[in-house]
């Protein structure tokens, strides 16, 4: 039987790759493909009087792709990348393929009309304008303010 030597840093480096595993496999928002997978497409949201304007990278698929679904109060996003790639050189082929799915939900915060959105999806970037409903746009909220007393 062999005495083998204990190096506690060897048991650090163990657990870092360990810790370092599980943030690459974490469902973050990405701004690219990793390992051939979206996993959130990064979105930005911002709010006028009329509507909400919603926008979402992403990038490398074709509108066929993407199944988008508007609630009153939700926009759920969609997708799957299906790319295969073949080439020969010197009589030697080599064929890739990457497959992948995403979905995300997004709450909006203001209810809108789900029957009247527009979609633009170009260059990787889908641009969605949600109108808000008629209570939404004409919604007022009486503030009372009190006086401090000193």
């Amino acid at each position: 039987m062999a005495i083998v030597r204990w190096n506690p840093w060897r048991e650090i480096d163990t657990l870092q790759r360990q810790i370092n595993s599980l943030f690459e496999e974490s469902l973050v928002p990405a701004t690219s493909w990793e390992r051939g997978f979206i996993r959130v497409p990064a979105a930005e949201i911002y709010e006028t009087d009329d509507a909400v304007h919603l926008k979402l990278e992403i990038p490398g698929l074709e509108a066929k792709d993407l199944d988008v679904q508007v609630t009153e109060n939700t926009v759920r996003v969609s997708g799957e990348r299906k790319q295969e790639t073949k080439t020969e050189d010197k009589g030697v082929t080599k064929s890739e393929f990457h497959y992948g799915q995403f979905q995300r939900v997004i709450p909006l915060p203001a209810r809108i009309q789900n029957t009247n959105v527009t979609a633009e999806y170009k260059d990787g970037i889908l641009n969605l304008t949600l109108p808000k409903t008629e209570a939404e746009k004409n919604k007022v909220v009486k503030v009372n303010l009190e006086e401090a007393s000193a």
